[in-house]
């Protein structure tokens, strides 16, 4: 069996600590439908580089593709804050509105 993500993870055991290579599998994995491979790989990422925004989004979408509401939520607010910080603006925009759309019922 070909395995379409065997580069990514021939770079994650060689480098296991790489969160580069953490983030490019977990994208992968997530575009993939591999929620948990993707969860896992990223919050190694994050854990790496806990101001990596692309990384927290993800996290976020994983979380709200899981119908995690109230995870996804804390995902986008902490990513809108490094959007923030960080002044990237599209992302920040875009983080807002997904912010607005989230419905959660308490």
């Amino acid at each position: 069996m070909n395995d379409p993500f065997s580069r990514q993870r021939d770079l994650v055991l060689k480098h296991p600590l790489n969160e580069l290579a953490r983030f490019s599998l977990g994208r992968a994995l997530y575009e993939a439908g591999d929620l948990v491979g993707a969860r896992e790989n990223l919050d190694v990422a994050l854990s790496l580089k806990p101001d990596w925004m692309v990384v927290q989004i993800l996290l976020g979408k994983c979380s709200l593709a899981e119908g995690h509401l109230i995870e996804a939520k804390a995902a986008f607010e902490r990513a809108l804050q490094l959007a923030v910080e960080q002044n990237h603006q599209g992302p920040k925009e875009e983080l807002e509105d997904q912010l607005s759309q989230l419905k959660i019922e308490n």
